[in-house]
């Protein structure tokens, strides 16, 4: 039995309020379970100077959390003045992973900046950030179409990721902090609408894994991640 009371197979509740923030170019309130996260996106006009020249558009971002987003206070990284490790390596993630979704030739030389800030976290927080992220980019692209700026659709398909794992000696679906605490494999899957895969990361944290225990976590993403692009569809009624 999943401490949460779930079946093995089992999401926690997913939902995404698109639009939420007044000034940003497109944005959206992600829940997964008890997991919040804010995403923003900000269109600026020019493209890094190393794509200066190249005709190629740039899709980056930053992913943070709150101080009181987890049980105990954690201070802010900009009082620290530093960034941990962590920070960089999910928000170089993010970006890699929404970028995978655009044809950077149609966004042209222009950046557009998705931000992540955990509110909440129990688990899957940069899973949470790329799904989000990815409709809070899909509302950016729409404004750059609608307003002309450019004429072909960059958005080549959805993106959206979820954590698997194997806790107690089975294969589990999205797992919230106290399954993945205590988890002896957990993995991060980021997948295409059309099931395609992007990333995959997986560890053994205390246990090893089989080949064949992969692929049934890898099943599992498939179905995590149809439901995910479901609600995205839904957050900007499309479905």
């Amino acid at each position: 039995m999943r401490p949460s009371g779930r079946n093995l197979s089992d999401m926690r509740t997913v939902s995404i309020e698109a639009g939420v923030m007044k000034h940003a170019e497109g944005s959206c309130l992600i829940k997964m379970g008890e997991t919040h996260v804010l995403c923003s996106a900000t269109i600026e006009d020019k493209a890094p100077p190393f794509l200066k020249g190249t005709g190629l558009g740039w899709v980056t971002a930053e992913y943070g959390m709150l101080p009181r987003a987890t049980n105990s206070r954690m201070r802010r990284e900009a009082a620290a003045g530093k960034q941990s490790g962590r920070t960089q390596e999910i928000q170089r993630l993010i970006g890699r992973a929404l970028r995978a979704g655009v044809d950077r030739s149609a966004l042209g030389e222009r950046q557009i900046v998705i931000d992540c800030d955990v509110i909440q976290a129990d688990g899957g927080t940069r899973c949470a950030a790329i799904t989000g992220g990815w409709v809070a980019l899909r509302l950016a692209m729409n404004k750059l179409l609608k307003s002309g700026v450019i004429i072909s659709d960059p958005m080549i398909d959805h993106v959206a990721a979820v954590s698997c794992g194997i806790y107690a000696g089975q294969e589990v679906l999205d797992l919230d902090y106290a399954e993945d605490s205590a988890a002896g494999t957990d993995g991060n899957f980021v997948l295409t609408g059309r099931g395609r895969m992007i990333e995959v990361q997986m560890s053994a944290e205390g246990a090893t894994f089989s080949r064949a225990e992969m692929g049934g976590l890898l099943d599992l993403a498939e179905a995590g991640v149809a439901t995910l692009v479901l609600a995205q569809k839904q957050a900007l009624g499309l479905a």
